[in-house]
């Protein structure tokens, strides 16, 4: 299914979606239609800087959103994209996929074509925050990937994994505390709660210089995370992934690590092992099993590298309760 929205002013497209895709609005809750899944979706709005949509939820059908951004030059809005960093409440089933955990950070212009793939749980929190409002709040800080952020010149996306204060707060938002009536303002709270945590990530990457970035060339980076996720058996051939991206290898060893904070096989063994942990947990693998799934001969060397990503021995890691 293809949707085409206009999104004016920063104004966001929660309800324009939920017209076009024939949902239910439930107070500020937008329930999925059972034809297409189930779930919710759901937002807050705090004046015209800050802006918070909760997505928790699966869909059978591709949806494909095409937004049409119309904004003045300099006004629009910073993404903070929180993906799968919640439980889902609802029923698991085997064939559904999961979000990658990750936080993506982007000018709302990148985001013009959002992709939401068949049979996938999205579990996610979006804000949208003005540069005005994070300025005042984030400008002391002093980091090139946050004075890039912070500044109206330049074209850029970050990512980064997700912390377990990200995890908490997030949980915090679903399974709030407070009477309604007191929601709009616990929720604002914890938005700017999930925003320091994310600052706090920031700060912690490698203070590398971080220049504009092509929109062609995030699409190529976005192209080489995407084939690495599909073949974690597999180490990275940088030449050929080069090759493919139209670009030279070290032109896509500085866009990668700016873009990820992580060089590309770095990234590839990070990904790798949340892979073998999710296999672990949620499908309950045996360590072998994980081990040659995702292209270990030696399960020696498997289970140190585990354990210098996830702190735990991966048998360890299976049996325990977080």
């Amino acid at each position: 299914m293809k949707i085409e929205v206009v999104d004016k002013n920063g104004s966001g497209i929660l309800y324009k979606l939920a017209e076009a895709i024939g949902a239910s609005v439930r107070g500020r809750f937008v329930d999925i239609p059972k034809n297409l899944g189930e779930g919710y979706m759901t937002g807050f709005t705090w004046g015209n800087d800050l802006r918070m949509m909760i997505r928790n939820y699966y869909i059978k059908e591709e949806i494909v959103l095409e937004r049409k951004n119309e904004f003045p030059e300099g006004k629009e809005n910073i993404i903070f994209f929180l993906s799968g960093i919640f439980d889902s409440s609802l029923q698991q089933q085997e064939h559904l996929m999961a979000e990658q955990p990750s936080v993506s950070i982007f000018m709302q212009s990148v985001s013009s074509v959002i992709a939401m793939p068949q049979n996938t749980f999205f579990r996610s929190i979006t804000i949208a925050a003005s540069r005005e409002y994070l300025q005042e709040r984030f400008g002391s800080l002093k980091h090139p990937v946050i004075s890039n952020i912070l500044s109206p010149k330049d074209t850029f996306i970050y990512e980064t994994g997700i912390s377990q204060a990200i995890i908490t707060t997030a949980s915090e938002m679903i399974h709030q505390p407070v009477p309604e009536s007191l929601e709009n303002h616990y929720n604002k709270l914890k938005c700017e709660e999930l925003l320091c945590h994310i600052f706090a990530l920031l700060l912690q990457r490698e203070e590398i210089p971080s220049g504009s970035i092509h929109i062609k060339d995030i699409k190529a980076i976005y192209a080489i995370k995407y084939h690495l996720q599909a073949n974690l058996d597999k180490a990275p051939d940088i030449a050929s992934l080069a090759q493919d991206a139209g670009m030279s290898e070290p032109k896509l060893r500085k866009l990668f690590k700016q873009t990820f904070g992580k060089g590309v096989f770095e990234y590839y063994q990070f990904m790798r092992m949340q892979e073998a942990a999710r296999l672990l947990k949620e499908n309950h693998l045996s360590v072998s099993e994980v081990g040659y799934q995702l292209g270990f001969t030696n399960l020696s060397h498997f289970s140190r590298v585990f354990e210098q990503h996830i702190g735990l021995k991966p048998k360890k890691y299976s049996t325990s309760n977080f």
